[in-house]
C-alpha cells in the first residue's frame, strides 16, 4: 500500500466514525465539549503511528473504539478531583433535538434484550444514573448495551477480563433497571410536565406545590457563569418558590416546552438565545426531580445543530 492511499484510507476512517465516536464520548462522559476533547485525543493517538502501524491495523473503526474507550476511563478517572473545583452543582449536557450525539450506531447481532436496558433515548434521568457508575461500570454498559459490544472485545479495549467486564455491566444494569421500573411512558411525563409548566407560568405557589412531590429536588448548573443555586433545593414548598422566582426575577424570559430523546423539556429563552433547559423526572404523576442547566457551555447544542461530517 502506498502513502496516498494509507491518507486515503485515514481520512474515510475519520470522516465516518466521528459521528459514533461522539455518540460513544457523550454517553460515557454527559458532555459535548469532553466529548469532543476525548475524539481529538484519539486521532492524535491514531495519527502518532507511523504509517506503517497505521496499515496494519486490520478494523480502523475497533481500533479508534478501542483507543476512545481509554480515553474515556482516564477522564472519568479524574472527574472527581475536577468536579471539587466546579461551582456549584454539575449536570450532564442536556441534548438539543438533532444532535449527533444521541444518535448510536450499534453493532450488528447484539441481543436487544440486553440492549433495552440503556434504549436510544438519552434523557437527564439516564445521564445522571450514569454519572454515579464507576467509570469501568459506565463504559462496560455503554459499550455493551447501546452500542453492541460483546464482553470479549471490551475486556480488549479495557484491560480486563471477559467475565469482569460481563460483571461489571451486569451491576450497572441493575441500577439502570432499578430506575426504569420508576419510569413513566413519554406521553404520561409529557401531561404531567404540561401540567406543571403552566402553573410555573401563572406564578401561583400553591398551585404549584401541588404539581410536586412532597420531597422534590432541583438541582441547577450554572458553573460559576450564571447566577444558580450552589446547593440543591429539597421540599416541595421551596422548590415552587425557586421556580416561580425565576419568572419573576427574569421577566424577559420565553419559556417552551419541547419533546427531544424521549423526554419533555422546559426550554427558556432570552430573545433568540438559549438561556436555560429544565428537565424532569415524573413520579405518581407529580414532579419529583427538577434538574435545570443554566451553564451557557452545556447549552451550545442549543444554538444550531452540529454539522455532520458529509457522507453521514
Amino acid at each position: 500500500m502506498n502513502d496516498a492511499h494509507v491518507a486515503e484510507g485515514d481520512a474515510a476512517t475519520l470522516l465516518t466514525e466521528r459521528a459514533r465516536l461522539l455518540a460513544i464520548g457523550y454517553r460515557m462522559l454527559g458532555s459535548r465539549s469532553e466529548a469532543e476533547d476525548a475524539v481529538q485525543e484519539t486521532y492524535v493517538r491514531w495519527y502518532r503511528q507511523t504509517e506503517h502501524e497505521r496499515a496494519e491495523v486490520r478494523n480502523p473503526a475497533a481500533w479508534l473504539t478501542t483507543a476512545m474507550s481509554r480515553v474515556c476511563l482516564n477522564v472519568l478517572g479524574s472527574a472527581r478531583h475536577r468536579r471539587e473545583s466546579y461551582v456549584g452543582e454539575w449536570l450532564p449536557e442536556p441534548l438539543a433535538a438533532g444532535s449527533v450525539l444521541a444518535a448510536p450506531s450499534r453493532a450488528a447481532g447484539a441481543d436487544p434484550a440486553e440492549q433495552a436496558a440503556v434504549a436510544d433515548d438519552v434523557t437527564m434521568a439516564l445521564m445522571v444514573l450514569l454519572d454515579a457508575l464507576t467509570p469501568a461500570e459506565r463504559v462496560a454498559l455503554v459499550l455493551h448495551d447501546v452500542f453492541g459490544y460483546q464482553f470479549s472485545e471490551i475486556a480488549d479495549m479495557v484491560g480486563r477480563t471477559p467475565q469482569a467486564v460481563r460483571k461489571l455491566a451486569s451491576t450497572a444494569r441493575r441500577h439502570i433497571d432499578e430506575e426504569r421500573r420508576r419510569d413513566v411512558t413519554p406521553l404520561q411525563q409529557r401531561q404531567v410536565v404540561e401540567s406543571f409548566f403552566a402553573a410555573c407560568r401563572s406564578g401561583d405557589v400553591a398551585t404549584l406545590v401541588e404539581k410536586l412531590d412532597p420531597e422534590a429536588v432541583v438541582v441547577a448548573d450554572g458553573g460559576g457563569q450564571v447566577s444558580a443555586a450552589l446547593n440543591p433545593v429539597c421540599g416541595a414548598d421551596r422548590v415552587a418558590r425557586f421556580l416561580a422566582g425565576i419568572f419573576i426575577k427574569w421577566p424577559e424570559i420565553e419559556a417552551s416546552l419541547e419533546d427531544a430523546h424521549g423526554e419533555t423539556r422546559m426550554v427558556l429563552r432570552r430573545g433568540a438565545a438559549v438561556a436555560g433547559v429544565a428537565t424532569f423526572r415524573v413520579a405518581a404523576g407529580r414532579i419529583s426531580n427538577v434538574w435545570l442547566v443554566l451553564n451557557p457551555g452545556k447549552l451550545e447544542t442549543w444554538t444550531g445543530i452540529e454539522d455532520l461530517p458529509e457522507g453521514d
